[in-house]
């Protein structure tokens, strides 16, 4: 009686790693990309990055603004982050990143479950973790893959997709930049 229902779910299955896919984007790709982040360079001091939040339909579910506060004391990279979410919410989030070798870093946070991983190649960052997001009253376990690419000038973009079971969610697109004007040590509202 099982084995039907085994053998009609197996095309399904197969369908959604095929809609799903592999991802096949590896931080090596980008090991000749320049210019070349380093993101104890990078993130050292104060950053100011903006972003949206997209359902898996592409439609802008929130927007926020986040300053950063990182400190590199030669192995860890600590970025102390408050965002302003245009809804009106305020959160704050700690990450800190550990150097494990020359490309290779492992990250923490509160809402992090064990440890995120982190390959640094040429122009790209890429880092994998499980997360416990904030969804309505609640919390769910979630999948990030975040990928972070420098770009000329400066400026650094962020991409992030956020899955469950393998089923894409939502995507997170972060813009940083650095010396912004009015942002002191702190948070946005040292500039407000």
């Amino acid at each position: 009686m099982m084995r039907p229902f085994l053998r009609s779910l197996l095309p399904l299955l197969a369908l959604l790693t095929v809609l799903t896919g592999c991802d096949t984007m590896k931080p090596e790709q980008f090991a000749k990309q320049t210019p070349a982040l380093a993101l104890e360079d990078y993130f050292q001091g104060q950053t100011r990055a903006y972003g949206i939040v997209e359902d898996r339909f592409g439609n802008v579910r929130r927007q926020f603004v986040v300053d950063i506060k990182g400190a590199w004391n030669g192995k860890e990279l600590t970025l102390d982050e408050n965002f302003d979410w245009s809804d009106g919410e305020k959160e704050r989030r700690v990450w800190v990143l550990t150097r494990q070798g020359p490309n290779q870093w492992e990250g923490r946070t509160q809402d992090a479950i064990g440890t995120a991983k982190g390959v640094l190649s040429g122009n790209a960052y890429n880092m994998v973790y499980d997360f416990n997001l904030k969804m309505g009253e609640g919390r769910t376990k979630v999948r990030f893959d975040d990928w972070m690419f420098l770009m000329p000038d400066g400026m650094l973009l962020n991409k992030a997709t956020i899955s469950k079971f393998g089923i894409h969610l939502a995507t997170v697109t972060i813009a940083f930049r650095k010396d912004v004007p009015g942002v002191a040590a702190g948070s946005q509202q040292a500039a407000e």
